[in-house]
């Protein structure tokens, strides 16, 4: 049936017309996540024109037009279909804190830094940035007669079983081979659910649910099995607290 392929690492900017705001900051990120690659911003002017796309963005919001480079960002996701970047405002100013989820920001951090509360946001930031960039990154190879058809796991609504085949309910079409629901729901991992012998559902993709239908923005409703309903909701509960992409 094929292969899951895998994940690229996470990229973090800060930026603040302060240097040793922007120091403290990547300081900080270093501490708990050595591995990250940080990028560090003096103006507003600086990050746009730089042009890279980042997993997560430190910004202040009033220094240096935080607002501004926020909804550009948004608009350039938007425009280029980029997966949101995850904003986490640091500033002195709590008077721009309802303007701040606007913009969709993941937290609004107030100076001086509590280290402790700095610590939670940033672990639960890199928590839900990891689990879009696995889920971006990651693909399933399809052996489809003398082909083989890479299909990104994103972009998967759910998987059905027939007879001896699993079919692949994507964004760009519907792809059959021959295959096992069991070892696919071992390969796919958490952010996959059996909702039934047949069906197995991609978490980010879910647009509504009930004690027996999970339904999908494509307009396809499949079969939840009523005996499984306390334990789906509880897991997509769990998904989404632990940073999961929720669209409903």
């Amino acid at each position: 049936m094929g292969k899951i392929r895998g994940a690229a690492a996470m990229r973090i900017a800060v930026c603040d017309n302060e240097p040793a705001i922007c120091e403290d900051i990547a300081r900080l990120i270093r501490q708990e996540k050595p591995d990250a690659s940080i990028s560090i911003f003096d103006s507003r002017e600086a990050l746009l024109q730089s042009g890279e796309e980042f997993s997560i963005l430190f910004l202040d919001i009033r220094g240096v037009s935080g607002l501004e480079i926020a909804r550009a960002i948004r608009e350039r996701e938007a425009r280029t279909g980029q997966r949101l970047s995850i904003l986490i405002f640091v500033t002195a100013y709590r008077d721009y804190m309802e303007a701040a989820f606007d913009v969709h920001a993941f937290h609004y951090l107030l100076k001086p830094l509590d280290v402790k509360k700095f610590s939670e946001v940033l672990e639960r930031a890199c928590r839900e940035a990891q689990a879009a960039e696995e889920q971006a990154e990651r693909c399933l190879l399809l052996k489809i007669a003398e082909n083989t058809k890479k299909v990104a796991l994103k972009d998967i609504f759910f998987i059905e079983s027939s007879n001896k085949k699993v079919i692949v309910h994507a964004e760009d079409g519907i792809y059959e081979t021959y295959g096992k629901m069991d070892d696919l729901e071992i390969a796919l991992g958490a952010s996959f659910y059996r909702s039934h012998r047949c069906y197995l559902v991609n978490l980010a993709k879910l647009s509504g649910y009930g004690p027996d239908f999970i339904r999908f923005p494509s307009g396809d409703s499949i079969l939840l099995a009523r005996k499984k309903y306390h334990d789906f909701v509880k897991t997509y509960l769990r998904y989404a607290r632990e940073g999961g992409a929720v669209n409903i």
